[in-house]
């Protein structure tokens, strides 16, 4: 079945032309339907596979179609998620398929001066995508009024029902008309998140079940056994043997994001990173700068994971294991997106490896090993452009450092002449 064969206006179908969308992804052609017949639903799809599109598409059409019969001001339609990136990429996905339409939708969130979100709000809206804590800043003060929302969007639901999220959840529903629209849309989930889910609606969920592996099929994903000292050499052969790639790379914390690009930077490789501690602005303009391609290294936190939906992302490197095992399928979800194809590769060193294991018990599968052999190890290390001689030091310092130890203090490092890089390319 193509769009064009769906009951939904003109104008969403010749935006849906224009972007080159033609026939419905699986979980698209499962949500759509029961959406527009007013439907509540709880959809989990593997990342990657057109979730954004599968709510928008319908909510898009609803409001559009309602808009030429009645003049309802208001907002009608909340979205929330639980990032500032993954809120900003949900209502560039609204904006674009609501182009030729009469439905409006407007973003907030925090990091940023409200003045501006205010004033766009009074001019009035009809989807709002929002992160919890903006939002409820300006309902708190009387610029966000919710009482006419007739739909109830949790994008990232299993984040967004976490413990952090579900007293917000309940918050925003005590706001809104008693009679309303909810559609939970995620990755993963488990029966926890999901008895929450039901325990928020009136009307029975109709479940979208996502495959057995909630990796996406077109990614390739596998791990490589590499000590914690040396990642940083494996990572410099990665970028080296794929100079052309967008590659995004994902650490354990923000100080371990800001020391693999110094080591980064060090072997003349130009890197950019992304973590709660950056302004807005500055994110917007990492995010920026990877999307164009300007900069082709992004270092992201587990905090972004659900953020960036790049579509030429074509290699994910899991410089550090994720502390969450559900996270594994959203930071990997973040290449081979749609149909395009991905590459994912795990570093995990000897204290990761009980971290892996409950990773492949959420898979319910092993990841396939990547084996390198003693020689292969040595010469990634000693071909590193590296020239300090002291970096196990510097690598336990900073480890330290992470891990709020104290560091003794040492004496100044020798350089060394850089040894030159391996020529030919030896995939793993």
């Amino acid at each position: 079945m193509k769009f064009e064969d769906y009951h939904i206006s003109d104008q969403i179908k010749r935006n849906l032309s224009e972007l080159g969308f033609k026939r419905p992804t699986d979980i698209q052609h499962r949500s759509i339907p029961p959406i527009l017949k007013g439907e509540d639903v709880l959809a989990i799809a593997q990342t990657g596979t057109g979730k954004t599109a599968a709510f928008a598409i319908p909510v898009i059409d609803i409001l559009h179609t309602s808009k030429a019969s009645t003049r309802t001001d208001g907002i009608r339609c909340l979205v929330m998620a639980p990032t500032r990136e993954l809120a900003i990429q949900i209502s560039e996905v609204f904006k674009k398929l609501a182009q030729f339409t009469r439905v409006s939708t407007f973003c907030v969130f925090g990091g940023v001066e409200q003045d501006a979100q205010i004033a766009r709000l009074e001019k009035g809206i009809d989807i709002l995508v929002a992160t919890p804590g903006r939002m409820f800043d300006l309902v708190s003060q009387g610029y966000i009024k919710l009482n006419k929302v007739d739909m109830l969007i949790l994008d990232e639901a299993d984040h967004m029902l976490d413990l952090g999220f579900v007293r917000d959840i309940q918050d925003v529903v005590k706001f809104l008309p008693r009679k309303h629209q909810t559609l939970f849309f995620s990755a993963t989930i488990n029966e926890y998140i999901k008895n929450i889910a039901y325990s928020l609606v009136r009307n029975p969920i109709r479940i979208q079940v996502s495959p057995k592996d909630p990796v996406a099929k077109n990614i390739t994903h596998s791990v490589i056994f590499v000590e914690m000292d040396d990642k940083r050499f494996f990572l410099e052969r990665v970028v080296n043997e794929n100079p052309e790639s967008k590659i995004l790379v994902f650490v354990r914390t923000k100080v371990r994001a800001e020391r693999v690009c110094s080591a980064m930077e060090r072997v003349g490789i130009k890197t950019i990173t992304i973590h709660g501690d950056k302004e807005q602005q500055q994110r917007n303009d990492a995010m920026a700068k990877f999307r164009s391609g300007e900069v082709k290294i992004l270092i992201a936190t587990d905090v972004s994971a659900r953020g960036i939906d790049i579509p030429d992302v074509d290699y994910v490197v899991n410089y550090d294991l994720p502390d969450k095992p559900e996270n594994y399928v959203h930071r990997v979800g973040r290449t081979g997106r749609g149909k395009q194809k991905g590459l994912a590769v795990s570093f995990c060193s000897t204290e990761e490896r009980n971290t892996l294991k409950e990773i492949e018990a959420f898979l319910d599968k092993p990841i396939t090993v990547k084996e390198v052999t003693r020689k292969d190890y040595v010469e990634t290390i000693d071909f590193s452009s590296d020239g300090n001689d002291d970096w196990r030091g510097l690598l336990r310092e900073a480890n330290q450092m992470d891990a709020g130890k104290p560091v003794k203090a040492k004496g100044g490092s020798k350089a060394k002449a850089a040894k030159p890089k391996k020529k030919d390319k030896n995939s793993w």
